[in-house]
């Protein structure tokens, strides 16, 4: 049966994703290297609870590639099972059931066969503590007392120093309390760890100088000018971003009294792609039209300061979840979505091609300006004020 979804990641893309996770890189910095959405990388992370699963090997006592091979080449040629282990040096029982699990010795084919067994190599092992009821019970009721993970390692390794049954690494509680697949430690027992998160991180990983969930000295949208709210004069603009698969954006910005329309190419939405992305687009156009933006709290805008330092351009806040106080930018996403719809790939349009679409919407004549379009109704403005 097709694949039918979003493509996942290769075994390759996978060990990157793991290495930049444990050199501390976040989900959207790994998202943006790999092209694939932050969500995504968040999936395969989480599922495995932030600990880097180790890398599969093949146990010794396994048959390799070639000796399938030459399973394979003699059963072609008639020879017979002893005569087979014979020459591998096997039990006639193990190149037996080789054979029969994989087809018998008409439809035996060795890669196939090779790739079936690393396939059903694959099935989770009990973990310490499934293996050990006591030992369970003893750390679920000392995280239930919230101990850390380490305290708990230490006193066991005192308390029960000659009973090695009864002892377990601090890492190994880490991962029964963080892979979901193990199901030994109630999750409810996460919520006893002091940092309260959800999947292991990287010692190397640190949120400095990336705010989260927040930003410096922001000013909210409470605080704008009165002459913002009329839409009397041009120069007030409202922004966002539109997202697309593959971890793909485009930044928009709307001018609220005439709804023309700014498009800007950013190469990620970490906050300095975007702020340097608005600067140079928001430059090329006159001072006197460069006075206020309002911007959601995405933190794509953490640089805020330094955009209004670029551009002499005041960035205001709006509330949490109220993206009803950008209602111009919200309805013009709408209408660029005819040109972006949910689920391309943003990457492939250059700026050449977003101003192209801008012009387009700037032209087309809009019901609440009294079907002028976006264009003619700023420079009216022009033309009145000289």
């Amino acid at each position: 049966m097709a694949r039918t979804g979003r493509p996942g990641l290769s075994d390759q893309q996978k060990l990157e994703l793991w290495q930049r996770w444990k050199a501390g890189e976040g989900l959207s910095e790994i998202g943006l290297a790999l092209g694939k959405h932050a969500g995504s990388i968040h999936g395969v992370v989480s599922l495995k609870g932030g600990i880097a699963p180790d890398a599969r090997t093949r146990s010794s006592r396994q048959l390799s590639l070639l000796e399938r091979e030459h399973i394979s080449r003699s059963l072609a040629s008639n020879k017979s099972i002893r005569t087979i282990a014979g020459d591998l040096l096997r039990s006639p029982s193990t190149i037996s059931r080789e054979v029969k699990r994989n087809g018998g010795p008409v439809c035996y084919r060795a890669m196939i066969a090779d790739n079936m067994a690393w396939t059903r190599a694959e099935r989770p092992k009990n973990c310490i503590l499934a293996q050990r009821p006591e030992l369970k019970q003893t750390v679920a009721s000392k995280l239930a007392l919230n101990w850390s993970p380490e305290q708990i390692s230490g006193w066991l390794k005192r308390e029960y120093s000659g009973d090695l049954s009864m002892q377990i690494s601090h890492e190994a509680i880490y991962q029964s309390l963080f892979i979901q697949a193990r199901g030994v430690l109630k999750k409810e027992l996460v919520a006893h760890l002091r940092s309260r998160r959800m999947m292991r991180h990287s010692k190397l990983s640190t949120t400095k100088g990336k705010p989260r969930g927040r930003i410096i000295d922001a000013i909210s949208i409470r605080e704008r000018p009165a002459d913002v709210e009329d839409r009397a004069v041009p120069g007030h603009w409202e922004g966002d971003l539109i997202s697309g698969s593959r971890n793909s954006h485009i930044a928009t910005l709307v001018e609220r009294h005439s709804r023309f329309t700014i498009l800007a190419k950013v190469t990620g939405k970490d906050t300095n792609s975007v702020t340097q992305a608005l600067i140079r687009e928001i430059k090329k156009i006159p001072e006197r039209f460069r006075k206020t933006l309002t911007w959601d709290r995405g933190t794509e805008m953490a640089q805020h300061k330094n955009f209004t330092i670029a551009t002499n351009v005041q960035v205001y806040f709006c509330d949490p979840q109220s993206p009803w106080q950008r209602g111009t930018n919200e309805n013009t996403n709408r209408l660029l979505r005819q040109y972006f719809p949910k689920g391309s790939n943003l990457r492939g349009f250059a700026q050449t091609d977003l101003d192209l679409i801008a012009m387009q919407l700037n032209q087309r004549p809009r019901k609440t300006l009294g079907f002028n379009t976006p264009i003619d109704t700023l420079m009216r403005h022009v033309a009145l004020t000289g």
